[in-house]
């Protein structure tokens, strides 16, 4: 068998201008809370999560409560002056994989959202029965009525 012979791409010198107000772009967006991607700010990023058990743990033992048929919302202060989000979704309440990555991705958008509201929260989302079989358009209004509820909570809290 004869070897094949790859022809090499070549590709146009990268012109310094170029680079430079690229660059220049990207450092104005890291600084901030904008998504260079989007141009907006919403981003979940490793820091908007709850990442270890101990931060689980901590969220179910010294939580208060936002409760309706489709979603347990469970919230502390966090004192690190932003949001984090952890999520909890059984294989009890929606057997399936689709449904419950489903389900993160709507919670996931919508916590992305109003995340500047949420300032100083650590929350953990767990989801009730009512939410399987429940349309998008429902689940993103439940979750809204949670998220109010957590920003009025906040807004009481740091007036005392």
């Amino acid at each position: 068998m004869k070897p094949v012979s790859l022809t090499r791409i070549t590709r146009a010198p990268i012109v310094e201008r170029d680079l430079v107000e690229r660059d220049l772009a990207i450092l104005d967006v890291a600084g901030s809370d904008i998504d260079a991607s989007t141009g907006t700010t919403a981003k979940f990023t490793r820091v908007s999560r709850l990442t270890s058990a101990s931060d689980f743990d901590r969220v179910f033992r010294e939580s208060r409560r936002s409760v309706d048929g489709m979603f347990t919302v469970l919230y502390r202060a966090n004192n690190l002056g932003y949001p984090r989000l952890g999520l909890a979704i059984a294989k009890k309440r929606i057997r399936r994989a689709v449904g419950r990555n489903r389900l993160k991705r709507l919670i996931r958008e919508s916590f992305r959202d109003v995340q500047p509201q949420l300032n100083g929260l650590d929350i953990v989302v767990l989801a009730r029965d009512k939410v399987g079989a429940a349309p998008n358009e429902e689940v993103f209004a439940s979750l809204a009525q949670h998220w109010r509820n957590l920003a009025t909570h906040l807004n009481t809290s740091d007036q005392h």
